[in-house]
């Protein structure tokens, strides 16, 4: 986690060495409506949670930016017999182009490292960190629109490339499915 954190600071800080563009500096919360999709998957319900973090937005044009996030998320799926859930450290790479004044479409891949999953099951919750990789990776698309005091409202869904079973034997391919409604603030 620490890793993880100096790695996203260090990339901030260098965008804004080397862009020299104009820079913003936020914070958003908001909810997940978050799927688990693939092989076996029909009968799993959405898992509803709070998404919060930290922005930066890089403009480089009127019409066009560069917003890195770093995204503390909760992700699964609920069914009859299990609720997974599965907190990730999300960093989303986020290129902006704004068709109108505050108005823009959104997209770019995010990466997500799993911190903690649990399984709650009739028997009880388990550690299920071994059951589902540590690393996520996958491309966002959505809309978002900034007022000129900084408020911001963003919708996104965001679909994984990469099978988050870690099974060892049986080959069973599942994949993150998330739609993420935010609001959120540029300070400075």
């Amino acid at each position: 986690m620490k890793n993880i954190l100096i790695l996203t600071a260090v990339l901030l800080l260098g965008c804004i060495r080397v862009s020299g563009q104009e820079v913003t500096f936020g914070a958003k919360i908001g909810g997940n409506y978050a799927m688990v999709t693939g092989d076996n998957s029909s009968d799993f319900d959405p898992l509803t949670a709070v998404v919060v973090g930290a922005m930066a937005e890089l403009k480089f044009t009127e019409t066009f930016s560069f917003q890195p996030e770093f995204v503390f998320s909760r992700q699964g799926f609920k069914s009859d017999a299990i609720t997974l859930k599965i907190k990730y450290v999300n960093i989303p790479l986020i290129a902006k182009y704004y068709v109108i004044k505050g108005f823009s479409v959104e997209a770019g891949p995010q990466v997500g490292f799993q911190t903690v999953a649990i399984a709650e099951t009739p028997i009880g919750p388990y550690d299920a960190r071994h059951n589902i990789k540590k690393f996520d990776l996958g491309v966002n698309a959505g809309i978002g629109y900034k007022l000129d005091n900084g408020l911001n409202f963003s919708a996104r869904y965001y679909h994984g490339l990469t099978n988050i079973n870690k099974y060892v034997g049986e080959k069973i391919s599942n994949q993150n499915a998330v739609v993420q409604v935010t609001v959120g603030f540029f300070f400075f």
